[in-house]
């Protein structure tokens, strides 16, 4: 199977240093080391990839068409803004699962919208870092699904 891409946006670079009751305290280290171990147990490589910059996440996502078998991201503040990470994800094959640390439904009125959930795989929210775990456990059981539709 090909590897799985962990993908993170914006200012989760600053995880373990943001807003603790909101985000929590561990770093994107520790969440990218707890989301490898996981898949890793499943057989399942992953690569890591987080950036600031739009172009640079809507790249990767192009990669992830032909590199791997399905991408976990959280796009960060892009989740609310960005057509373009939208039709990125809309464009590819593989299943996307949108993670968010938070629930974006009990945050301000401008985060409760996602331009991304229509084209994603599925949504993760509210369970703080372990949602990347949940994350990564339901993009398993799609790829296993999938594969036995083969």
């Amino acid at each position: 199977m090909k590897p799985v891409l962990l993908l993170n946006g914006p200012n989760l670079n600053l995880l373990g240093q943001r807003d603790q009751s909101t985000y929590g305290n561990k770093t994107l280290h520790d969440v990218e080391k707890d989301v490898i171990d996981f898949l890793k147990n499943q057989g399942i490589k992953v690569d890591v990839f987080q950036s600031n910059h739009e172009g640079e996440l809507i790249d990767q996502l192009h990669k992830a068409h032909q590199e791997y078998s399905g991408v976990i991201f959280n796009p960060g503040g892009y989740t609310h803004t960005s057509i373009a990470l939208r039709d990125a994800i809309e464009a590819i094959i593989p299943p996307v699962v949108e993670v968010h640390i938070s629930n974006i439904h009990n945050r301000e009125e401008f985060r409760q919208t996602s331009l991304i959930s229509p084209v994603s795989a599925g949504q993760v929210m509210g369970f703080g870092v372990d949602g990347y775990l949940i994350a990564a456990y339901a993009l398993v059981k799609l790829l296993d699904h999938r594969k036995g539709e083969d």
